[in-house]
């Protein structure tokens, strides 16, 4: 699915501008943006996006009650992590998880898996 909208949320805000770049490269747009939880909350319940990519620790807290705004909206979400994979809530430990660090070609292939499930669960 080329020409995706996502939202990223990533509290470095050098990472966070490498991944967007990254984002544009895979022929995606970023529509929004956030650096802390308050934003990432803010933005997880008005932006419209079709993929949530979502650093799991923001300045020390847990992007959680993000992730449960996009989850009540229906929206895709991908967890990317410098941490263990028990650093995610158990309700979302079914949820795709990349790993920093990345490649972009790893990042370009879970942002293409995660978009191509919602394709297949919305056709007819």
């Amino acid at each position: 699915m080329s020409g995706a909208s996502l939202f990223l949320v990533e509290d470095e805000a050098l990472i966070r501008m490498m991944i967007a770049d990254m984002i544009v490269e895979f022929g995606h747009r970023v529509v929004a943006e956030a650096g802390n939880i308050d934003e990432a909350t803010a933005l997880a319940g008005s932006a419209q996006f079709d993929l949530a990519l979502l650093d799991v620790n923001i300045v020390g807290s847990n992007v959680s009650p993000a992730a449960e705004i996009i989850e009540r909206r229906g929206l895709p979400l991908l967890f990317v992590t410098g941490y263990r994979q028990n650093s995610i809530p158990p309700h979302f430990q079914d949820r795709p998880i990349l790993s920093k660090p990345f490649l972009a070609d790893q990042l370009k292939a879970k942002i293409d898996a995660v978009l191509s499930a919602v394709r297949n669960v919305d056709a007819p």
